[in-house]
């Protein structure tokens, strides 16, 4: 069986998981897409059987895996997937509609409705790009005035999805850490604990967090495996929260980095995601 690694930024996870395929008796390929060229709709003479979709750009990984599925090939994750999880909107509607707990949200679509929501929603709150990592543009916005701040910054934009419309979402109150859950189909991986470095309320190994293991309740397992379900399976990190109100997911992402929970963790990460894969190809 031949698989295909596709990327765009060569990282320690496509690394690792190529080397796992490999020990694991399969034909490992790394693409970088960047050079590839397609003549719709046909299969890419270099790709193989199965296509695992590791790109960050959130645009060329959508482009690519719909060319992907379109010339017939099993891509994990899939494009509705890759779209549901790249999108915080996307993400919380179907959570909302899957009846996972996560934090209150509200949209808005003029800066005049954002400030409206904002006293709705009550301060401080968070304010959210719909795409993007590593908490960039993730902002606790503390009173009125630094919205407004915000609201001029955000109308400058060039992009249109993020220049007029605004994602809101509760500051939940909690321990300075979150959970990170590897899922693969029905099965969690591995599950740490994020630990926010001093000064830094965002949780995001990027940002210096540390990731220690830990074992999740039952509760917490039913809560990981439900919200990976609800934006339809396949190998993802979900993000959740503990405040005393109970578990709250927050993200489910779709290229999910790996190296600081497999720091942390004795489970082979890149091993049990490559046997989820091998198991997909030969249905």
């Amino acid at each position: 069986m031949k698989v295909s690694i596709t990327f765009d930024r060569l990282r320690w996870e496509e690394k690792a998981l190529s080397e796992a395929a490999e020990a694991a008796g399969l034909e490992a390929t790394l693409v970088d897409s960047k050079g590839l060229i397609f003549e719709v709709p046909k299969k890419h003479p270099d790709l193989g059987d199965v296509v695992l979709q590791r790109c960050i750009s959130h645009y060329r990984s959508s482009v690519l895996t719909l060319m992907l599925e379109g010339a017939g090939l099993k891509v994990i994750n899939s494009y509705a997937v890759a779209e549901t999880c790249s999108n915080k909107l996307a993400t919380s509607i179907a959570l909302a509609n899957a009846r996972v707990p996560t934090p209150r949200t509200l949209l808005a679509l003029s800066s005049e409705a954002a400030e409206e929501a904002a006293d709705k929603l009550g301060y401080p709150f968070v304010l959210k790009p719909f795409t993007g990592s590593w908490g960039r543009m993730v902002t606790v916005v503390r009173d009125r005035s630094t919205l407004q701040s915000l609201i001029e910054y955000k109308e400058e934009l060039a992009n249109p999805q993020e220049q007029h419309m605004y994602y809101l979402q509760e500051f939940v109150r909690r321990p300075p850490r979150d959970i990170r859950a590897i899922v693969a189909g029905e099965n969690i991986i591995a599950c740490v604990h994020r630990i926010a470095p001093p000064g830094e309320w965002r949780t995001n190994v990027a940002r210096g967090a540390v990731s220690k293991a830990f074992r999740p309740d039952a509760e917490l397992k039913e809560v990981i495996l439900k919200a990976a379900e609800a934006v339809g399976g396949g190998i993802l990190g979900v993000d959740a929260m503990e405040p005393e109100s109970g578990y709250l997911v927050h993200e489910v992402n779709n290229t999910v980095e790996f190296k600081g929970a497999q720091s942390a963790v004795a489970t082979d990460i890149p091993a049990q995601l490559i046997k989820y894969v091998s198991q997909v190809a030969r249905r």
